[in-house]
């Protein structure tokens, strides 16, 4: 049932997968709907919402511009593993390093990547604004995120983490233009420059969601980002 929901939007949204793939993306979704019944991971659970809002979601996000071969990716906030996952699944060139503050939910994603044989792969236990301060800073070509925070709070947790000449890659909803105007000021002030707005429609559903690319274009300032807390409370 999920692989034909997911096989159909993917060709509805002009995504080619595999039947290794799609493999991969089946047990993904098994162990997705196993593990939410003990720990909160999401309230999206019908096999073809899934695989629509979530799995080609963050495909969205994907163009083979922003991500070279053999590039070093970071999910910010990934949550159950969103976009940064099924980038993987289709790439499995990159390095992809999976953020995020509560272990419980890294405890799900270490299972989804054994069960998945998926090689280069970290799981990371942080807050964000630790991680950009110190270990990650300036260490990736793209850090991605995908509806955790506001643009302006997003970027001063994201930014910090990408290489100049990287890229910052946010995947909005439909305040996506309010959050551009709002967020400009702080997107240039951490070292970036929004490059592309990529509106996005994904199969069957009328909602609005873009993808942001911001690219890193000189170092960002050293006292950013700010200790844990202060971006949500004190946005750019």
């Amino acid at each position: 049932m999920f692989t034909a929901h997911l096989l159909q939007a993917a060709k509805e949204y002009g995504v080619a997968l595999t039947e290794h793939q799609a493999k991969q993306f089946a047990e993904y979704y098994a162990l997705l709907i196993t593990w939410n019944e003990k720990i909160n991971l999401t309230a999206i659970t019908e096999p073809r919402e899934v695989a629509v809002k979530h799995m080609i979601d963050s495909l969205s996000c994907y163009h083979e511009a922003y991500f070279p071969r053999g590039s070093k990716i970071i999910d910010v906030g990934t949550g159950a593993g969103f976009p940064g996952l099924p980038l993987k699944i289709i790439r499995p060139d990159i390095t992809l390093t999976l953020l995020d503050s509560l272990q419980k939910r890294l405890n799900f994603l270490q299972e989804v990547v054994q069960k998945l044989a998926l090689q280069d792969v970290r799981l990371l236990h942080a807050r964000a604004e630790d991680a950009g301060k110190k270990l990650e800073r300036e260490q990736h070509d793209v850090a991605l995120s995908r509806a955790v925070a506001r643009l302006n709070v997003l970027s001063e947790l994201c930014l910090p983490m990408v290489k100049p000449g990287g890229y910052f890659v946010a995947l909005k909803g439909a305040q996506y233009l309010q959050e551009i105007k709002e967020g400009q000021s702080a997107v240039s002030l951490l070292g970036g420059r929004i490059e592309e707005v990529k509106p996005v429609s994904l199969p069957g559903l009328q909602d609005v969601r873009a993808v942001i690319y911001i690219r890193k274009i000189t170092a960002t300032p050293v006292q950013y980002p700010r200790k844990a807390g202060t971006p949500e409370k004190k946005p750019l």
